[in-house]
């Protein structure tokens, strides 16, 4: 399929600047053709802004960051108005939200009212200033970041703000000789310069679109349900996944198969975006959450107890 070639070449752009984390990379384009939004929890400098540059660039999309702390006001992020003498007028000025990349680093220590404001852009696509609406430009993409070690200053993001997240992903410490590559390519320069366009705005719409398309089987939609469904059974889980984590797994699982190259969905393509697309929308019992693998353990549990139907390829 022609989209899996494009798909391909976005990934191999964005590879002069990221090392070693093909699976990681391929699941943020996933995530990018599903129209969903990604968290990434990780140490510091591990290269998370660096990737979202990368894909930026690749994907000819505007960027703009935030470094979150508390002091960061929701108008930062919206935008303000302020009276032009010119014209005897409130002008809107646009904030940092206005973009279709938008880095927000350090979430977690962002006031409540600055990811109330967020909350508004990530789900409407749009936010409101002054009682009135403006439409953040599309395609529209939230990139968040927070430290896991690193609490002290920090707020844990609330369950309706997790739950707006396609997928939770952790780059993670590269391996020896990808760091070594790493460094060996910041040699002649910075590899930012070197990624080129792949696809404009208009044909990554058409990429979108294309995995809207994607067939999935009344037998496929009904395992998707049923394996959202048995994590609200589950004795080690408080909170279940909603039915947004029920859209979010099938968008997941189509963009998935378009990258495989199919125009239909398996459930081994179910199998592979679900414990992303669910471990971070789970709340654990407490016996659960002290566990190291904690919601993962429960995902993968359940993925083996709900018999997955048989598709004719």
């Amino acid at each position: 399929m022609q989209q899996r070639k494009i798909a391909a070449e976005i990934l191999a752009e964005v590879k002069k600047v990221v090392v070693g984390k093909d699976q990681v990379l391929a699941r943020m384009l996933l995530a990018i053709l599903a129209r969903g939004h990604i968290l990434l929890e990780d140490v510091p400098g591990v290269g998370k802004t660096t990737m979202a540059l990368a894909f930026s660039r690749a994907l000819d999309l505007g960027y703009s960051r935030v470094q979150f702390n508390p002091d960061v006001m929701p108008s930062d992020l919206t935008g303000f108005t302020l009276f032009d003498r010119s014209t005897g007028q409130m002008t809107y000025q646009p904030g940092a939200l206005l973009t279709n990349l938008f880095l927000a680093d350090e979430l977690n220590r962002a006031n409540s009212r600055t990811q109330s404001a967020l909350l508004e852009a990530m789900e409407e696509g749009q936010v409101t200033v002054d009682g009135r609406s403006h439409r953040i430009p599309q395609p529209f993409l939230v990139i968040a970041t927070q430290n896991p070690t690193g609490v002290a200053g920090t707020q844990p993001l609330p369950d309706s703000q997790l739950d707006r997240f396609l997928l939770r992903l952790s780059i993670g410490y590269p391996e020896e000789a990808d760091e070594l590559e790493m460094v060996r390519r910041r040699q002649g320069g910075d590899p930012l310069a070197s990624v080129r366009r792949v696809v404009d705005r208009n044909e990554l719409e058409q990429l979108r679109i294309a995995a809207d398309q994607v067939y999935v089987a009344d037998a496929v939609l009904t395992y998707i349900v049923r394996l959202c469904a048995a994590t609200r059974a589950h004795p080690q889980v408080t909170q279940g996944a909603s039915p947004r984590a029920t859209l979010a797994v099938t968008a997941a699982a189509r963009a998935l198969a378009l990258l495989r190259g199919r125009d239909y969905v398996l459930p081994e393509d179910v199998q592979s975006v679900f414990s992303d697309v669910v471990d971070h929308r789970l709340l654990l019992t407490p016996a659960a959450e002290s566990r190291p693998d904690g919601a993962r353990a429960v995902t993968r549990e359940l993925l083996g107890q709900v018999p997955a139907p048989r598709i004719r390829r």
